[in-house]
């Protein structure tokens, strides 16, 4: 009972009237000289307190419709196989060319698009999973909560169709991302998947504040590090001493500082959807462990089955009536 409320609750008091079958069924009534010699009729007896009974029930029906009584919002808690991961997405320039480098020709895909179309995919395999997603390039940007509504997230990762704007600035995306697990209970794997092509320098203050972030919040992080064509991998070491640097590696250096953060890390390199596709089946078969997490189940209105009540009762009480037998 604690989860039904009422739109407009003054109305219940109209279920006052709920009294007037007792006082009165509605039946025709004929006078007899005497009923003292008649022998008792349990059936009419019977019958006489069910049809005050569902005069009683259609008025109840009637004023908790107009009531508009509704179950309020509620949490459930289920227990599934899966994690509550970020999808932390790169939206630089780059992301809209393809993985040769260039803008999308013919049957080509962009990176984002190859992207969007797989992480869709690895979505709707993840039943019990909690998702959100953000977005960053000059900014971070917030897209979607922590969520099980699969159609909600399937949108907010479409919705990274819009034009990309031109810097990288990770440390401020893989702050947003850690940002989404404050103030939750820690259940199952929590897990930040990034995906670029690229990275940029995180400056010395930035990488102390994540390394508190990482360790505070229990993070898994995915990097799936979409490589241009002859272009240098997150693995490659500088064959010149003079390019051993974050400027001239920024990848190389963000996948150094990744390794050195002491927490579950993994790094994938694709050059091509295939190889992109490959790593995401991989992430989805690693994390899978046992999932406690609460679903919301929207406000439900009641009015209307309370209305299909009173329409049944009334039918019923109508088809009592014609039965009645009259005086003749």
């Amino acid at each position: 009972m604690n989860n039904l409320a009422f739109e407009t609750p003054w109305v219940l008091s109209g279920l006052l009237l709920m009294l007037v079958p007792l006082l009165r069924s509605g039946m025709r009534t004929a006078p007899y000289p005497w009923l003292e010699m008649l022998p008792a009729d349990p059936l009419s007896q019977t019958l006489t307190i069910l049809i005050r009974l569902l005069g009683m029930a259609a008025l109840a029906a009637l004023f908790l419709g107009l009531s508009g009584m509704y179950m309020k919002e509620q949490k459930i808690e289920r227990i599934g196989h899966g994690a509550n991961i970020v999808l932390l997405l790169d939206r630089s320039n780059s992301m809209d060319n393809s993985f040769a480098g260039k803008a999308p020709s013919g049957s080509e895909q962009s990176k984002a698009d190859a992207a969007r179309r797989l992480l869709n995919e690895f979505v709707d395999h993840r039943e019990h999973d909690l998702i959100g997603v953000a977005e960053y390039s000059t900014s971070p940007l917030f897209v979607m909560p922590l969520t099980e509504n699969k159609q909600a997230i399937r949108a907010a990762i479409d919705a990274t169709a819009n034009p990309a704007l031109a810097y990288t600035n990770i440390s401020k995306g893989l702050g947003l991302a850690l940002s989404f697990f404050d103030h939750q209970t820690v259940s199952g794997s929590r897990i930040v998947l990034l995906v670029s092509d690229g990275a940029a320098v995180i400056d010395p203050d930035s990488e102390a504040a994540l390394r508190v972030l990482f360790k505070q919040q229990q993070v898994r992080l995915y990097w799936l590090f979409l490589r241009t064509d002859n272009s240098p991998g997150i693995f490659a070491e500088p064959e010149d001493s003079r390019d051993d640097n974050a400027q001239a590696m920024p990848e190389l250096y963000l996948h150094r500082f990744f390794s050195s953060l002491n927490i579950p890390y993994q790094a994938y390199e694709a050059e091509n959807p295939g190889a992109m596709q490959k790593a995401i089946a991989d992430i989805n078969r690693l994390e899978q462990l046992p999932l406690h997490y609460l679903e919301a189940i929207p406000k439900r209105d009641l009015s209307g089955v309370c209305y299909g009540w009173l329409a049944g009762l009334i039918a019923l009480l109508l088809g009592l009536k014609l039965c009645e037998v009259g005086n003749g």
